[in-house]
């Protein structure tokens, strides 16, 4: 089961006798007024007045926004870019409760065997840290059981991913089958990613290498370029996918981006300076890219992402620790796994204790994952 919200009283002091949650109108767009609250990834409440002085928790959040009060107790966490002229935004800096703004950073109990080690005042301890020396079965052990509760509890498991996933035939094999066994419900990459996993689906490469036995394959180089050709030229990738312009109707009939579309399952592929092409649906703005990507992450319960430092660090800054579900607040889990520690702990340095560092090759994962899952 999910660990405990630990529900926050507001009966004593310093709520039963904190002001309402200051706020000011917004003078020109996408400019915040001086003094705004900047939002973290923990679960955050604001004493708001109308009818009935209460104190409300921001439901939806992400990182490093305001708060917009809308009508007498609505409230949403904004970016700075989509702030409009007259929107009345939260100020103050102090987050203890006193002035109308609780931040609820000892939100979820900790597991047992944590808590008595801090209770022992075990504090030093050998590799505390998230290395290739640390003993990662646990870690798994708990993403299978977790990845089996959200499938049976209606969860949104959101999968960050970057090119590396497509690059190996069993990895790729792997990723497909999670997909199809329904532990799947999002997908968040860029360009690359779903380049090569169609050049694999189509000619078995990817970047001109064989996804089996990496023997680079004449003219190799021109694998993924010709791909993104056919596949502009289809104008869509469920096109491309159903061969609608291909030869004697042949499509694409296995793979990750296959089986997605195939699912009909959410994927945002954002662009960036460095692609080639880039497919169609391929985000070209970034802010429209983060929009869509936002829409997903507001959504998720679990989220896992793999060999990307860049799009990893983007999700984890726009994904709060916690999420409303039915009513009741839940973590967010979020997953980080690359054979790079520098880049796993990047991410667990943004500020959730559920943040979870796996140092891993992705294709041995991935191989794991799928074969310990139904």
């Amino acid at each position: 089961m999910f660990p405990i919200y630990n529900e926050p009283s507001f009966s004593g002091a310093p709520f039963n006798s904190s002001p309402d949650a200051a706020v000011a109108p917004v003078e020109m767009d996408g400019v915040a007024p001086k003094g705004f609250h900047a939002t973290s990834v923990f679960p955050e409440y604001f004493k708001i007045g109308g009818q009935v002085k209460k104190w409300v928790l921001l439901e939806e959040s992400r990182m490093d926004c305001v708060v917009v009060v809308r009508g007498e107790a609505k409230l949403e966490a904004v970016e700075f870019r989509r702030l409009k002229r007259d929107d009345l935004v939260v100020l103050g800096r102090t987050e203890d409760g006193s002035q109308g703004i609780f931040v609820h950073d000892d939100a979820f109990s900790m597991e047992e065997d944590e808590a008595a080690t801090l209770a022992a005042g075990n504090l030093f301890s050998f590799r505390s840290g998230r290395s290739r020396e640390t003993a990662f079965s646990r870690d798994y052990d708990r993403l299978y059981e977790l990845l089996r509760l959200e499938k049976r509890c209606g969860g949104t498991v959101v999968w960050v991913m970057g090119p590396a996933v497509a690059f190996d035939r069993d990895s790729r094999d792997a990723m497909t089958g999670l997909i199809r066994k329904g532990y799947v419900h999002a997908l968040l990459a860029g360009n690359a990613l779903a380049t090569h996993d169609l050049e694999a689906a189509l000619m078995g490469t990817a970047l001109g290498q064989d996804i089996y036995t990496q023997e680079n394959r004449p003219n190799g180089h021109y694998n993924h370029l010709d791909l993104i050709n056919t596949a502009r030229r289809c104008g869509s990738l469920p096109a491309l996918i159903n061969g609608e312009l291909a030869p004697q109707g042949e499509g694409v009939s296995d793979g990750i981006v296959h089986a997605v579309v195939e699912m009909g399952i959410p994927m945002v592929l954002a662009g960036s300076i460095r692609d080639d092409g880039p497919l169609p649906g391929v985000y070209a703005d970034v802010y429209e890219a983060q929009d869509a990507m936002r829409d997903i992450t507001r959504r998720a319960t679990t989220v896992i992402a793999m060999a990307t430092q860049l799009h990893t660090i983007a999700v984890g800054n726009m994904t709060p620790s916690y999420t409303v579900r039915d009513g009741k607040v839940r973590p967010v889990y979020f997953y980080s796994v690359d054979v790079s520690e520098f880049a796993v702990n990047k991410l667990h340095d943004r500020g959730t204790l559920l943040s979870t560092s796996i140092v891993a090759n992705v294709q041995d994962f991935l191989v794991h994952l799928n074969k310990n899952l139904d």
